[in-house]
């Protein structure tokens, strides 16, 4: 910011002002950071099986999809919001599903697998918008989400919804099962050392389509709760405009949080925090839009290095196996 003729520290003061200074800013730290908490888990699950699955941005898509697409039907509350939630995941499993497939039967990279698989979710989600699920009165977006298909607020006057609930229990359920069940060991015995994960009787293939499905249904509830929770229209818009990014922001977060269920969650806060004061730093410091964003870079980067080194060496080791001498 010096370097630009910019006095940082009012910048920083403003931006973490905004973002953890007060209640409403914290909501909407929170608030922000409740679909980055999913899609990261979606990387971070996948990181420690030594895969690279960039494909959280897509299967997220198709989970709000989903969600919108059950406020087509009457159904009680609480039942009905409990049912788009499994739909969302559902929804994002099948979309990460034939990733998982390529992988297993045809060794596809999942790299250049869900990178295809996110152009392909957005402009499905596009047509979706735009023709099937389109609101009659108002083009430009999907109908709303049903009132009782929405998930309630936790703080009136904000968009902080039991949303973060829902993704910190995913956390938390990842957490046990990677750390506490068998199947969880193979997944991390996997990314550690595949080689020997393989000789002690681990199955690749199993150990894929785990991944998949489990990040599958992360991204697809985060889909959910960014559409069920955010008011006030809890719709999609045409450009997917309020459901774009999270998905590639949540690589950043994984990696902040050190790739683990529950470092994930405080990262995402941060990161939430971040975005939440991005806008009074860009108002009450002067700084440019892109400057803030720039900053926001910086940080996120600096947090990340470690974690991004390390993921690094896993996957050049996975890609070039040392081979020993007879």
């Amino acid at each position: 910011m010096w370097a630009w003729g910019y006095n940082p520290w009012p910048a920083y003061a403003a931006l973490f002002k905004e973002s953890f200074g007060s209640g409403y800013g914290l909501a909407s730290a929170l608030a922000n950071a409740t679909p980055l908490i999913l899609t990261a888990l979606t990387f971070a699950i996948g990181a420690r099986a030594g895969l690279f699955i960039i494909g959280a941005e897509g299967m997220m898509y198709m989970g709000a999809m989903a969600a919108v697409a059950l406020s087509f039907f009457r159904l009680p509350p609480g039942l009905h919001a409990l049912l788009a939630l499994a739909f969302a995941a559902f929804a994002g499993i099948v979309w990460g599903l034939v990733p998982a497939l390529l992988r297993i039967l045809r060794g596809v990279h999942e790299v250049i697998s869900t990178i295809m698989f996110n152009w392909i979710s957005h402009f499905l989600a596009f047509y979706l918008v735009a023709n099937v699920l389109v609101d009659p009165v108002r083009a430009e977006k999907t109908i709303s989400v049903a009132r009782t298909s929405r998930l309630p607020l936790l703080l009136r006057g904000t968009d902080l919804s039991l949303g973060i609930v829902v993704a910190s229990a995913m956390a938390f359920f990842l957490y046990v099962y990677l750390w506490h069940t068998v199947s969880g060991y193979e997944i991390r015995a996997a990314g550690a050392n595949p080689h020997a994960a393989r000789y002690g009787g681990v199955s690749p293939q199993k150990t894929v389509l785990l991944v998949f499905l489990l990040g599958g249904a992360a991204a697809g509830l985060a889909g959910a709760v960014e559409v069920m929770g955010r008011p006030p229209t809890y719709a999609v818009y045409s450009g997917l405009t309020n459901i774009a990014g999270f998905g590639f922001d949540g690589i950043g977060v994984a990696m902040i949080g050190r790739i683990h269920p529950l470092g994930i969650i405080p990262a995402a806060v941060f990161y939430g925090g971040l975005q939440a004061g991005a806008r009074l730093m860009q108002m009450e410091a002067g700084v440019p839009f892109e400057m803030v964003r720039a900053v926001q870079g910086v940080i996120v980067l600096a947090l990340a290095l470690p974690e991004l080194i390390r993921i690094f060496r896993v996957f050049v080791r996975t890609l070039f196996p040392k081979r020993r001498l007879a």
